[in-house]
């Protein structure tokens, strides 16, 4: 996938992450962007594919997401 930045002409590759949060899931996409960028350089974005609860006694014990994190190859 090349992408047209700035600087130039760069690669760009997509991974798949889940993520998870007793909050919300802004707060699990941001804890997954977060791990994510400790892992991967030049992260540039994400989009949720998947959102779900698990449910524990009727009320929502966690909220999950599973996102496609985008980040540049280095040349």
């Amino acid at each position: 996938m090349p992408l047209k930045m700035e600087t130039g002409l760069h690669v760009g590759k997509v991974v798949e992450i889940t993520a998870a949060s007793t909050k919300s899931f802004e707060d699990a996409i941001a804890v997954g962007i977060d791990r994510a960028s400790k892992t991967l350089k030049n992260v540039q974005g994400a989009w949720v594919k998947e959102q779900k609860v698990i449910v524990r006694d009727g009320k929502i014990a966690q909220y999950r997401v599973d996102l496609m994190v985008t980040f540049l190859l280095e040349e």
